[in-house]
């Protein structure tokens, strides 16, 4: 396995596995700040069939020099222009934290438009987008202040806060992303019909078991809710469990339809 060059305008990184085609693409979005080398070593831990597609944002890596979104709406558009190559195959979505409610608004997006949508959504260490957010603004707060609200909430990687130099690149993708999430409108509509799994950390002292919870109302399907050890960031700490979670609701059948139990 080897990864390929940054695609589809940057878009996408995805991890090739020569030996096959894949029948199914799993679409990685990263929590605020955090990039596609979040979901570098996913692809050996999953499926042959299943190819990592990792979301990189602008603003980041190798697209560091570009200006990163402060709109979810315009993030979104710009995202399913993006994948819109890559839905020749079935294709699930996994969102992380603010990737969780960038995917799910993909998602409806795509359903909207007419375009096929994922076969499964994995939310990851996210409140429910109908539930309102309790905690005030800071996007705009100045720099120190800022950075001390990032260490307060416990969404930001205690080791990336810790590091002056990334902080002095990244601070503009994190304003910008925490602006994504704190100007985000939830507009009521039907149910996605598709599967949705909600994963939470046991410490988490962002999320809760409520906030996940909520996420059952948004399927008018198969819903399943995993509670791992860990706080915001098990996905690092807990990275074999969750994706032996993901896994086997990734069962793929041979018409390349991905299912899973319950269904």
């Amino acid at each position: 396995m080897t990864y390929s060059s940054v695609e589809t305008a940057g878009w996408i990184v995805r991890a090739h596995r020569k030996e096959r085609a894949p029948l199914l693409r799993l679409f990685c979005f990263p929590y605020a700040g955090g990039s596609a080398s979040v979901f570098r070593g996913w692809a050996a831990k999953l499926p042959v069939e299943v190819e990592v597609c990792a979301v990189q944002l602008p603003g980041r890596q190798q697209r560091l020099r570009e200006a990163p979104y402060t709109s979810l709406p315009a993030l979104v558009e710009a995202l399913a222009t993006a994948i819109k190559p890559y839905l020749d195959v079935p294709t699930a979505f996994f969102g992380h934290s603010m990737g969780a409610l960038v995917s799910f608004e993909l998602a409806r997006y795509l359903f909207s438009q007419g375009h096929s949508v994922p076969r499964r959504l994995f939310v990851s260490a996210c409140r429910a987008p109908q539930l309102p957010d309790l905690e005030p603004p800071i996007c705009t707060l100045p720099t120190g202040a800022f950075i001390a609200e990032l260490q307060r909430l416990h969404g930001t990687p205690t080791e990336l806060l810790q590091n002056r130099e990334c902080m002095e690149l990244l601070l503009p993708a994190l304003r910008a992303d925490f602006a994504v999430c704190e100007t985000y409108t939830y507009l009521s509509q039907p149910p996605l019909p598709i599967p949705i799994n909600a994963y939470g950390g046991l410490e988490d002292k962002v999320i809760g078991l409520e906030q996940l919870e909520a996420w059952r109302a948004q399927t008018s399907a198969y819903f399943r809710l995993r509670l791992l050890h860990g706080d915001h960031f098990f996905l690092d700490s807990r990275r074999a469990e969750l994706l032996a979670d993901i896994a086997d609701s990734l069962v793929i059948a041979p018409a390349g339809f991905a299912h899973g139990p319950g269904e």
